[in-house]
């Protein structure tokens, strides 16, 4: 797979939140989402024009689970790591991406463009990892289906990498022994 290059989205990010808010979910949406899902033919359709609109603006890499709007309409995918939740540790001092030095980094664009929307805070979410089951099907239809309703969340403070418990649970317990010494 050839590595992908950090992509300057061509629109402003004021314009793409205004589009944004147009293409938010409602009823009509989702009836449409449901019948271009029922129609095989009228679903590639859709989704090709989904794919070049997403692609030319953004740089779209058509994952299925879109996180434009939560990164200032810089798509995160186009990062040659394909990080969803922000740079790596190899981002040089001027901003260029550890990967290919004459790019600059597209969490960069990301910060960039959602602070001069007003909407830094949402770089804050954390996204979830990509399911690969999704590549290349329309992101508006999973997003007016409702079907990417997490995809980022909140961080919880909470420590992401929990202690592993040192010890199994003695084989010779039953199950519901063995779940109470668990907790």
């Amino acid at each position: 797979m050839a590595v992908q290059k950090p992509f300057r989205p061509r629109i402003p990010a004021g314009l793409a939140y205004a589009l944004h808010a147009v293409l938010a979910t409602n009823r009509f949406y989702r009836w449409l989402a449901a019948y271009v899902e029922r129609r095989p033919r009228l679903y590639r359709w859709f989704t090709a024009g989904e794919r070049a609109a997403k692609e030319r603006l953004f740089g779209c890499r058509m994952c299925g689970q879109c996180a434009l709007p939560a990164t200032g309409y810089a798509c995160p995918m186009t990062c040659p790591k394909q990080l969803r939740n922000g740079p790596c540790g190899g981002v040089s001092a001027d901003g260029s991406c550890e990967v290919d030095r004459t790019l600059r980094c597209v969490w960069l664009t990301a910060w960039d463009r959602a602070e001069s929307a007003a909407r830094g805070s949402d770089l804050d979410l954390l996204q979830r990892p990509v399911d690969n089951r999704q590549w290349s099907r329309s992101s508006w239809v999973n997003y007016w289906q409702g079907r990417d309703e997490t995809i980022a969340v909140a961080y919880s403070g909470a420590d992401p990498h929990p202690p592993m418990r040192t010890a199994p649970a003695p084989a010779d317990r039953a199950p519901a022994d063995r779940h109470r010494a668990e907790r």
